[in-house]
């Protein structure tokens, strides 16, 4: 199973996501899940970078570990667009947890 925790300072902003596992779906290669959470997670870490400039602090290894941490003392409104774009991170991975639940689960924290 893919476990993904978001995150949140006590304001509710984004402050980091963490994906963990693999979704045991398909057999590697044609795992549509699998596909799916990480198009977007890296989808997205990549569309801040090019739109914001802003670069995470990333923590990769084997087994579909990601970690990404993002600075809380943005100007305001390049933080907005870092959190319009996390937050549509999110959309979309609660839309592939609706369809697979058994192969990925969503998890918040303050």
């Amino acid at each position: 199973m893919i476990n993904i925790t978001i995150n949140r300072t006590e304001s509710g902003t984004i402050h980091s996501f963490t994906m963990n596992g693999h979704a045991n779906f398909a057999r590697h290669g044609e795992d549509l899940v699998c596909a799916g959470a990480s198009a977007v997670s890296f989808g997205s870490v990549n569309a801040i970078e090019a739109l914001t400039g802003i670069v995470p602090e990333i923590e990769q290894s084997q087994g579909g570990f990601l970690r990404c941490t993002y600075p809380t003392d943005l100007q305001k409104d390049v933080q907005e667009k870092v959190q319009l774009l996390l937050e549509a991170m999110v959309v979309s991975l609660e839309t592939i947890e609706r369809d697979y639940g058994k192969h990925i689960k969503i998890t918040f924290k303050k």
